[in-house]
């Protein structure tokens, strides 16, 4: 009898990282139509920048590119195999700059360099902190970001790496947004895009709560997850998750990310092109059933050299589950946020000037 073959990818464990590693991710991935449609589908997206070709040339972009978020989901895809297929969760983001629009037909690659590890107290996990690049079928950069994930050990006996956690900026300063080439939104049609709030509309300090609520389903939590390509376990394995007191399937934080977004449309429907992201944090998990609602707080108002027909607003979007956010269910002064609030995510978008 031959040997026992062993040919699957068991995923790396928080021993098998070290800083200044490259990970060059499997899987180049072209994207379609047909993606924006189900993303749209799965997600609830209104942005008319996404979602009609005529409004997205008559602001300069021909062909219409994808939503970046979008983008950002296909590319975390592909990092999930080589970094989070043990994680117990996604912890964060940081520092993350879209660096150019991506068009139906544009084929998708990602790879990351490992930033840094740090063992958790209980020597069960290891946080691993990694700077991950998309790129097209040129080679050109299209989105950065830095995350960090709690993945599990393989041995918890195993001796701790050396704490290499790196520091992240707070934000991306406004002068390193990358606009989309040909953007233009002199000729803006606010009635189009479904509300008149120019750039000059809002107010640095100002609360919007985006009223609507809106239910992730567990099948379409697995499909949307599926679309992207990404297998953590977390997110598909019953037998082991049994094994979790929830018992329960995590839904990929991606899925909240642009749920909390879409709602976010009533009142911010002007603020679809997202140029950066800033922070992120998966605050407590969410599981499929639960209804979504999401508030967000005007942060910042920055306008950008040399235009005056768009600026960037930075925008808090925190998202809770089965809470109505007309009170903004926000952290207290310790820190801790209420246990129904699961994302708390600051980013910059592009909005129309009146200029």
């Amino acid at each position: 009898m031959s040997p026992k073959s062993i040919k699957t990818n068991p995923g790396r464990y928080f021993e098998d990282f070290r800083p200044g590693q490259i990970l060059n991710h499997a899987t180049p991935r072209t994207v379609s139509d047909g993606d924006a449609a189900l993303t749209l589908a799965l997600s609830g997206g209104r942005h008319a920048l996404f979602s009609s070709a005529p409004f997205a040339r008559s602001c300069g972009l021909a062909p219409a590119p994808l939503d970046p978020l979008l983008v950002f989901h296909v590319v975390f895809g592909k990092t999930v195999p080589d970094i989070s297929l043990n994680a117990v969760a996604n912890l964060g983001y940081a520092q993350g700059r879209f660096l150019a629009s991506v068009h139906s037909g544009d084929t998708l690659s990602a790879s990351s360099e490992v930033l840094g590890v740090k063992e958790t107290s209980n020597g069960k996990t290891g946080v691993v902190y990694v700077r991950t690049t998309g790129i097209n079928q040129y080679g050109l950069p299209v989105l950065s970001y830095v995350r960090w994930v709690l993945v599990r050990k393989r041995d918890a006996a195993s001796p701790a790496p050396a704490d290499s956690a790196p520091r992240t900026a707070a934000c991306v300063p406004a002068a390193d947004l990358v606009v989309p080439a040909g953007l233009n939104f002199s000729a803006y049609d606010f009635d189009v895009a479904g509300a008149p709030h120019a750039f000059e509309d809002y107010e640095v300090g100002e609360k919007i709560d985006h009223v609507d609520g809106m239910v992730v389903e567990e099948a379409e939590a697995q499909m949307a997850t599926r679309l992207y390509q990404n297998t953590a376990k977390v997110h598909f394995n019953q037998f082991e998750r049994n094994k979790d007191p929830s018992g329960r399937r995590l839904v990929y934080g991606g899925v909240v990310i642009s749920t909390a977004r879409s709602l976010s449309f009533n009142g911010l429907e002007n603020a679809g092109l997202i140029l950066g992201i800033n922070a992120g944090r998966h605050v407590n998990p969410y599981f499929a059933g639960g209804t979504l609602f999401a508030w967000s707080e005007v942060l910042d108002a920055q306008t950008l050299a040399g235009r005056d027909d768009v600026g960037a607003l930075r925008l808090r979007l925190v998202a809770t589950r089965d809470r109505p956010c007309a009170d903004f269910p926000d952290k207290d002064a310790s820190g801790a946020y209420p246990a129904e609030v699961v994302l708390d995510l600051d980013y910059w978008a592009a909005v129309p000037r009146r200029g």
